[in-house]
């Protein structure tokens, strides 16, 4: 095997490729003539990942790093510019790998200059040339920003007046016209009268709390706008329609709500997404419509889109798709926030800590009592009876990190310092007087908080982080000694997601746990949302990677999570505090495929009835004994079980209700003839 500084040395040792700054590209042939070492190399990384040879015919070495890629441009030698199908990006030095697949792509990148990357004697190296000349003369080289993609790049040629024949260059003129057909663009931007769903979404995650800038692109109307603004936020937007005056400037976050889904040249969209990344400093959101098959057949179709009534052009998404064209375009991960919904981080310390935020629990803890049976002795006790406000607020930090703090980290560390010495002897102090029981079960929570952080980095096949956040180190210092041992644990822990018969187990136990919950034995396990963070760990992490491709659960309320079939069904209710709530939507997860279906129940009228909810109850909850009470009394009526997750259709509903002469009335079931209440 090579070394990393071999493999260096050999990579700027070559005497041919397409050099850039970061990589070299070559055909496979030509490394097997130039070093055949490397070439060898390679072969054996693609034996290990169990890529065929045929997978694979340009190589990207990396000159910074112990990396490369294996591509496959299938057409490389029957195409002038030849389109990725798929891409392995082996990381040598963290022994990690990702895989691409462009093959469904509309937009797939593509390559120039191919005669860099073959040596002077191949056969096809003067035709090669003789294509990047062409290229050359007609200007299309001078910004390569917008020739890396199959359709900016066919755009890029229209706009110099040129047009693909065949694979070569040729004046417009000599080409047949293509059909177009006028949008009204400018009437797609709607009136808002609150925050669109993507800038609440920062409010939510307190991104509004005037330490970022903000640069809405694509502002539409400006409502948004105008309502940050209000509020004293740095907030700045340009629009092509409604704003063109507005000076299009970078910021820490940069707004694309709801801009890809109206444009309806595929270059444009691509010239849109990244041109907001180019403006952003951070945080980059995207947002876009999505909507299944059935409603999208109501209207016209064109291009990939429809035509609305409106005369204007409409791209729907799928979840799926979206999250694929961002991270194809921006080579960046998307994180799912909601349906249409995605933070693409360019700062990864920032995306460390909002993915750790998100991972992790928010517990009420016990607020530090007064130290009992104090003596003239006692001299701990006394200093903290003394000192009850400093030691309270230091005693919530340790059980919020599941450590000691550090002095960015806890405000008033000097202050401790002064008076008791050293945190850990303060700790000590108080661990005496609490016990240690709140205190263990912090720094087990927090341990479990951070490897699911660390697994759902691994699902997700996010590129390693170069750096880490200093609180991050921290934990993982305290917590696990070292980082590898970390990513080690996360990843066994990820993939035991996979094994059915631990699934199966978890569930079992989570059902003896949870406040509330229904366990359909050896097939799934349903609960409320907000008993997701007292699921044992290795459910937190099968719910967590289901809901990589989904986003938040805002909108749902029920969680059912399946044992052998490799999925997660998520429900939402019209009201789900009504002792009967009806079905609003239903989405269904496939874990293994990484695809999500949307079931949105519109027609009122159809939506199924939820059942026997006092099953999902915390027995503290409000109305707890007046749910359990109703469901017995309705199941009794119904010749039904309440002890049992019971399927039945709106119109079977209420035709049983009818049957029995009776209606419901809040938590009452009365009589359609009479005021009686049973």
């Amino acid at each position: 095997m090579i070394t990393a500084t071999a493999f260096l040395q050999d990579v700027e040792a070559l005497s041919v490729g397409k050099k850039l700054p970061e990589a070299i590209y070559l055909h496979r042939d030509t490394l097997a003539v130039e070093n055949a070492q490397l070439y060898q190399f390679a072969l054996a990384v693609a034996k290990a990942l169990k890529i065929d040879n045929e997978a694979w015919n340009i190589i990207k070495l990396s000159r910074r790093q112990f990396a490369l890629s294996l591509l496959n441009y299938p057409s490389f030698y029957t195409d002038a510019y030849p389109t990725l199908h798929s891409s392995i990006s082996v990381d040598l030095s963290k022994l990690s790998h990702r895989a691409v697949d462009y093959s469904d792509s509309d937009n797939p990148p593509i390559l120039h200059r191919k005669e860099l990357m073959v040596l002077a004697d191949n056969p096809h190296y003067n035709t090669f040339k003789m294509i990047t000349v062409e290229g050359e003369t007609a200007g299309l080289y001078e910004n390569t920003r917008l020739i890396g993609f199959k359709s900016s790049w066919e755009t890029h040629i229209a706009k110099h007046g040129y047009g693909l024949m065949d694979g070569r260059l040729f004046r417009a003129s000599m080409l047949p016209e293509a059909d177009q057909h006028s949008i009204d663009r400018h009437k797609t931007a709607l009136v808002r009268h609150s925050l669109s769903s993507p800038m609440k979404s920062l409010a939510k995650h307190g991104f509004f709390n005037g330490n970022y800038s903000l640069f809405d692109y694509g502002c539409g109307r400006g409502d948004d706008l105008r309502e940050l603004q209000c509020h004293g936020l740095d907030a700045l937007g340009w629009d092509p329609n409604h704003f063109p005056e507005g000076e299009k400037t970078s910021a820490a976050i940069v707004n694309l709500g709801f801009v890809l889904n109206v444009i309806e040249d595929k270059h444009e969209r691509l010239e849109a997404l990244l041109g907001a990344w180019e403006l952003t400093e951070k945080l980059l959101v995207v947002s876009v419509m999505l909507a299944n098959d059935e409603f999208i057949a109501q209207f016209t179709p064109y291009k990939d889109g429809v035509i609305t009534s409106r005369n204007t052009f409409q791209k729907y998404y799928q979840q799926a798709e979206i999250k694929s064209f961002i991270e194809r375009s921006l080579d960046e991960s998307a994180i799912a926030i909601a349906p249409g919904i995605f933070y693409i981080f360019k700062d990864k310390v920032e995306e460390q800590h909002f993915l750790s935020r998100r991972y992790r629990r928010s517990q009420q803890w016990k607020q530090l009592s007064s130290p009992p049976s104090i003596t003239q002795g006692d001299k701990a006790r006394l200093l903290v009876a003394k000192h009850q406000a400093l030691f309270a607020a230091f005693w919530q930090t340790v059980l919020d990190l599941g450590r000691l703090p550090q002095a960015d980290e806890f405000e008033q560390l000097t202050d401790l310092k002064t008076i008791v010495g050293t945190p850990a002897k303060a700790l000590r102090i108080l661990l005496e007087i609490q016990g240690r029981e709140e205190y263990d079960q912090a720094v087990e929570q927090r341990t479990q908080d951070l490897l699911l952080f660390f697994a759902m980095a691994q699902f997700e096949k996010r590129k390693p982080y170069t750096q880490l956040p200093e609180t991050i180190k921290r934990d993982i210092k305290v917590f696990f000694g070292e980082h590898q041992t970390a990513l080690r644990q996360a990843s066994e822990l990820l993939f035991k997601i996979a094994d059915t018969a631990a699934i199966e187990q978890a569930c079992n136990e989570a059902h003896q746990r949870l406040p509330a919950s229904l366990l359909n034995i050896g097939h799934s396990i349903i609960l409320h949302k907000s008993h997701i963070t007292a699921l044992p760990l290795l459910l937190r992490v099968y719910v967590g990677a289901g809901l990589q491709l989904y986003g938040e659960l805002d909108d749902i309320d029920l969680i059912k999570i399946h044992i052998t079939s490799g999925k997660l069904t998520l429900t939402g209710y019209d009201d789900f505090e009504k002792s009967v709530p009806f079905l609003r939507e239903r989405v269904k997860i496939k874990m293994a495929e990484q695809e999500i279906d949307f079931f949105d129940y519109v027609n009122e009228a159809k939506r199924p009835p939820l059942l026997n909810r006092s099953l999902y109850l915390h027995q503290y909850s409000n109305h707890f004994q007046k749910q359990q009470s109703f469901d017995k009394r309705l199941a009794k009526l119904l010749g039904t079980t309440n002890t049992e997750e019971t399927l039945m259709t709106r119109a079977e509903f209420e035709q049983a209700l009818s049957g029995i002469s009776k209606r419901i009335q809040g938590f009452q079931i009365v009589s359609t003839h009479t005021a009686l209440t049973i």
